[in-house]
């Protein structure tokens, strides 16, 4: 059984860093998408950052881009999401989600991802 598990949300001031943590288990990822997904409250759900384990290619929405990064660590199948320059509208709660019949015209959409964790929170203060 899949299983995936965020971490290391909190309180940070704006301009500040978090570092988020998916650690995945349960199957062997190395041919799904990892992706990144954040809800505030009363919107939708929204892609943030991706990144396929075989390639390592990574995406990124335009409203992060310069600022977040996304990683892997193959050994402890677990991914990361570096986030710099935090802005007050980056709070919201994050999703680590993994796509296991990924394609490239997917890679945005919440539909297309088969598992998800359950969230951290992200708060920054202004």
């Amino acid at each position: 059984q899949v299983q995936l598990v965020e971490s290391g949300g909190g309180l940070v001031q704006a301009g500040g860093s978090l570092r988020l943590s998916c650690a995945a288990s349960g199957r062997t990822f190395s041919s799904y998408r990892m992706g990144w997904f954040r809800q505030a409250p009363g919107k939708e759900r929204s892609f943030v950052a991706a990144i396929t384990w075989s390639t390592g290619n990574a995406y990124y929405a335009d409203s992060v881009k310069g600022r977040f990064t996304v990683s892997k660590d193959n050994a402890k199948s677990t991914v990361y999401l570096q986030m710099n320059s935090l802005k007050p509208e980056d709070a919201a709660v994050y999703y680590c989600a993994a796509d296991e019949n990924p394609h490239l015209d997917t890679v945005r959409l919440t539909t297309a991802y088969d598992y998800w964790g359950q969230g951290t929170q992200v708060t920054v203060s202004s």
